[in-house]
């Protein structure tokens, strides 16, 4: 899974690149900046099978072929899926989350959350920019930061056995792309999961990658020593072949031209 924001062609090539070197099951983006109509361009560029949207098109979610999934929830701030990974036959529920920045306006996410997680006994993880820290030492520069900001996030996580799995990389996720006393560095983006999720991967893993065209780093969550058995398959179905515009759809895809 990879989040980020996605307001250049620069940064949505590397997206690209990434999909073709980790063969995402899952990549969801952030504030795209993008109209939502171009989303299946968008898909076809990364070559997934499914993409969706949440309500006001801040979240854009793309899903491989081997992703069994039903949507459970769209909000402006989140998207929430119920996946189904036939290797390890069991269920996942993926929260994905791009919240307000008004602390009042995140309110409504907090009640979302605290909807879905207060009869979760499924794994389940969560994930994206929560446009807040949780506490003082995640922000560099700017104003300081007083509990009251925070305290709301940090009683959701808290409260409902979420916790975050640690991290490679920079601790820093965004930054205001400004220098010396009008830089601020802060750790907005975040993925958390609850005890039955680690259970089921004991050996998850996630990364901060360098940002690159774009002020917020990408997430990569990757399933460590345990991604062998994850692997994708090559799938092809003799009964394709039975339809008559079969050839002419191999032939309109292979000299197609995505990027």
């Amino acid at each position: 899974m990879e989040h980020k924001s996605v307001k250049t062609q620069q940064a949505f090539h590397r997206v690209i690149n990434m999909q073709k070197e980790h063969g995402f099951f899952i990549v969801a983006l952030m504030e795209t900046f993008q109209k939502k109509r171009l989303l299946q361009k968008y898909r076809r560029r990364l070559g997934m099978e499914n993409a969706i949207s949440n309500v006001n098109g801040k979240i854009w979610l793309f899903l491989d072929t081997s992703v069994e999934w039903d949507l459970l929830v769209d909000t402006e701030q989140q998207l929430t899926i119920k996946v189904y990974y036939q290797d390890i036959c069991n269920h996942i529920m993926m929260t994905f989350v791009y919240a307000k920045c008004s602390s009042l306006e995140r309110l409504e996410l907090w009640d979302n959350l605290y909807y879905l997680a207060s009869d979760m006994d499924l794994p389940w993880v969560v994930g994206g920019n929560f446009n807040v820290i949780l506490n003082e030492e995640e922000k560099r520069g700017g104003l300081p930061v007083h509990p009251p900001e925070y305290e709301d996030f940090a009683f959701f996580v808290n409260s409902f056995g979420l916790f975050d799995l640690g991290y490679t990389g920079s601790p820093i996720t965004w930054w205001n792309e400004r220098a010396n006393a009008e830089c601020i560095f802060n750790w907005v983006d975040m993925i958390f999961v609850n005890q039955p999720f680690q259970t089921l991967f004991p050996s998850i893993e996630v990364e901060h990658l360098i940002r690159t065209g774009s002020d917020h780093a990408p997430l990569l969550m990757n399933y460590g020593k345990n991604a062998a058995q994850f692997l994708k398959p090559f799938r092809f179905l003799n009964f394709w072949e039975l339809y008559e515009t079969f050839k002419d759809v191999v032939r309109q895809n292979w000299f197609a031209d995505f990027m």
